[in-house]
């Protein structure tokens, strides 16, 4: 009976007794959000490791640009510095950041610089995806790699041609967004799923009455602040005890497979039907073991020759037979009828697609 109404509890889309998550961690809430930023500098101090100006004339542009802002004139000189490198930065604005607070940049060589090592970011313009300038770099970066080269070895740790600068980023531009004076927000889910979005929305409504929260698509639940009388509009409070609330997520069945580094991860809910798995590669072993043929003593005939010896040997797994993966109702189960093959993560990659394609395995699979 505790089978069945669990069963029935799952397809009717209530949410079980024993919740798991906030809806903090499940959920964006529209219009919070950051937006990213990127600049052109350049970098300078380098101990000889920056960018040789005749293979990165982009460099070679920019400082020449730098010196005649700076009242320099340097067109028609011949460049031949090694401690500047050309440099793009990168940074994250946060949302409902304020003017005049820093952020954190970093910065990638973009020439053939080898390390940034103790070197400076000159004054960098931050722009967004509007063209406008929203932040200002500069600063001393801080490389966590390393590179050490001698006439005869090197040795490098890292990544020793990107850095970061902390609080390197003054915002001089604030994005406007009026949060509290929006008539209903929207909950995006980060994992859309039917079923997490309809207990979502059911969680809100039993909280703050029916009709407060509903679920659009699988991946929205849509809010409406006015339906939350003793808030009396303060979206900032709503939000605060909404995020607190405690539901449980679904999620589809799937099996995420990384052939390249042979990661197999399987979701809970997987499940294979009853069938049967045999498994056997072609081996064919060849071994050259020669062998030296001397005279005998005092021959005048006889000289030393080399007598090649070769053994093949070819293993067709024949002994192997049709093993059975028994149907599971848990993920263990399913687990333990797979590790019953014997096999390797490669060839067990290979047998979850073949039984995707048999009909049997109950799961969506992904190749990352």
């Amino acid at each position: 009976m505790a089978t069945m109404l669990a069963g029935v509890a799952a397809i009717s889309g209530a949410a079980p007794a024993a919740a798991t998550s906030r809806i903090k961690d499940l959920v964006d809430v529209e219009g919070i959000r950051d937006n990213q930023l990127i600049g052109y500098g350049l970098v300078v101090g380098l101990n000889g490791t920056g960018d040789s100006l005749n293979n990165s004339p982009f460099t070679r542009q920019s400082l020449q640009a730098m010196l005649e802002r700076l009242g320099m004139n340097t067109r028609d000189a011949a460049l031949r510095t090694k401690n500047v490198a050309a440099v793009m930065v990168t940074a994250n604005l946060p949302a409902f950041a304020t003017q005049g607070t820093r952020i954190d940049v970093t910065v990638s060589s973009l020439g053939d610089a080898t390390n940034l090592q103790g070197g400076t970011l000159l004054v960098t313009p931050l722009l967004a995806a509007d063209g406008e300038v929203y932040a200002v770099a500069q600063g001393p970066v801080a490389v966590a790699g390393f590179s050490a080269i001698g006439d005869a070895a090197s040795i490098t740790r890292g990544v020793p041609t990107s850095g970061r600068i902390a609080n390197g980023a003054l915002i001089e531009r604030e994005i406007a967004f009026s949060l509290a004076q929006l008539p209903h927000l929207r909950l995006a889910l980060r994992n859309p799923d039917l079923t997490t979005a309809s207990r979502i929305a059911n969680a809100i409504n039993d909280f703050l009455g029916p009709g407060t929260a509903a679920a659009t698509d699988p991946a929205t639940v849509r809010l409406l602040v006015g339906g939350s009388g003793k808030y009396g509009g303060d979206v900032i409070s709503l939000l605060t005890d909404i995020e607190q609330l405690r539901v449980d997520p679904d999620q589809t069945a799937k099996v995420v497979i990384d052939e390249q580094s042979g990661i197999i991860v399987m979701g809970q809910d997987v499940r294979v039907s009853t069938v049967a798995v045999a498994q056997g590669n072609l081996t064919v072993t060849i071994s050259e073991t020669p062998e030296v043929s001397q005279p005998q003593p005092f021959s005048e005939t006889g000289r030393t020759e080399v007598v090649p010896r070769t053994q093949i040997l070819v293993d067709d797994q024949s002994g192997n037979r049709l093993a059975i993966v028994e149907g599971g109702v848990s993920l263990q189960q399913l687990v333990d009828g797979l590790n019953a093959l014997g096999i390797g993560p490669r060839d067990l990659i290979s047998i979850l697609q073949a039984i995707k394609t048999a009909g049997a395995l109950q799961a969506e699979i992904e190749v990352m």
